[in-house]
C-alpha cells in the first residue's frame, strides 16, 4: 500500500500550519479554556464558605482582582513554604489576600496588607471578616511606600500588586526582610508591561532565582531569595 501523494502531504502540511497559527492567534481566554485544570474544591465546610466568598468578589466588585489561576497559585506557593508571614502590597477588595488566608489558615501565619484605597480597604475588611479571616489579617490603610519601613520581622512571601512604577522601591525595601527560601512573587509582569528596573533587579542579582508563569495572561514574576 502507498501512502499520500507529494501533493497531499503539502496540502497536510499546509492545514497543520493554518491551524497552528489559528491557535496562536486564539485570545487568551479561549486558550486558556484548553487546559487541564478544574475548579477548586473544598475539603471542609470553612473552605466552602471562603470559595464562596471568593467567587462573589470575582464576580460581583468593580475593583480589578488578580485572575483565578493567580489567586490559586498564590494560596499553594504560601502554604507549600509553611508561611507565617505574608506581606502584601495593593489590598484592593481582597480578592488575592483571601487567598493568601486560605493558606495562612493552615500554617497559622499572619496577611499584612497594604491599600491606599480606603474603600477598597474598607471593603476588603468586610470581606475578610465574611470569611471567618480577619484575625489573621493586618489591614493597613496609607501609603506603602512608607509604611512598610515599620515592618521588623521576618518576611516569607511578599505579593506585590500595587503601582507598578513602585515595584523597584518595593523590592528594595522587603528584600532585606525575607527570609532564605522565601518568596517574592510580582503580578503584571505580562500586562501591562511590567518596569524593567524591577526585572534587572530580580533577574540579574545572584542572590535570587526567578521564574516568569501564567505569561499568556497577566503574569506573575515568582523570586526565590536563596541566601
Amino acid at each position: 500500500m502507498t501512502g499520500p501523494s507529494k501533493p497531499a502531504r503539502r496540502a497536510a502540511l499546509r492545514s497543520a500550519l493554518a491551524l497552528g497559527a489559528v491557535a496562536a492567534a486564539m485570545p487568551a481566554a479561549a486558550q486558556r479554556g484548553r487546559t487541564l485544570e478544574r475548579p477548586p474544591l473544598a475539603g471542609n465546610a470553612d473552605e466552602k464558605r471562603v470559595l464562596g466568598i471568593l467567587q462573589d468578589v470575582y464576580r460581583n466588585h468593580r475593583y480589578l482582582s488578580v485572575p483565578e489561576e493567580d489567586g490559586r497559585l498564590l494560596r499553594i506557593l504560601a502554604e507549600s513554604i509553611g508561611a507565617r508571614h505574608v506581606v502584601e502590597l495593593g489590598t484592593s477588595t481582597g480578592y488575592s489576600g483571601l487567598w493568601i488566608l486560605l493558606a495562612l489558615a493552615k500554617t497559622g501565619g499572619r496577611l499584612t496588607t497594604y491599600e491606599i484605597d480606603r474603600e477598597r480597604h474598607e471593603q476588603a475588611r468586610r470581606n475578610y471578616e465574611r470569611a471567618g479571616l480577619l484575625d489573621r489579617a493586618t489591614l493597613v490603610l496609607g501609603d506603602a511606600h512608607a509604611e512598610i519601613r515599620k515592618i521588623k520581622e521576618p518576611i516569607d512571601l511578599v505579593f506585590i500588586d500595587a503601582d507598578k512604577e513602585g515595584y523597584p522601591d518595593y523590592f528594595q525595601q522587603l528584600a532585606p526582610r525575607v527570609r532564605a527560601g522565601g518568596l517574592i512573587v510580582a503580578h503584571n509582569m505580562a500586562s501591562p508591561p511590567p518596569d524593567p528596573r524591577y526585572i534587572e533587579a530580580v533577574t540579574t542579582q545572584p542572590a535570587f532565582e526567578t521564574v516568569f508563569l501564567n505569561m499568556h495572561s497577566a503574569g506573575l514574576g515568582v523570586t526565590l531569595k536563596k541566601a
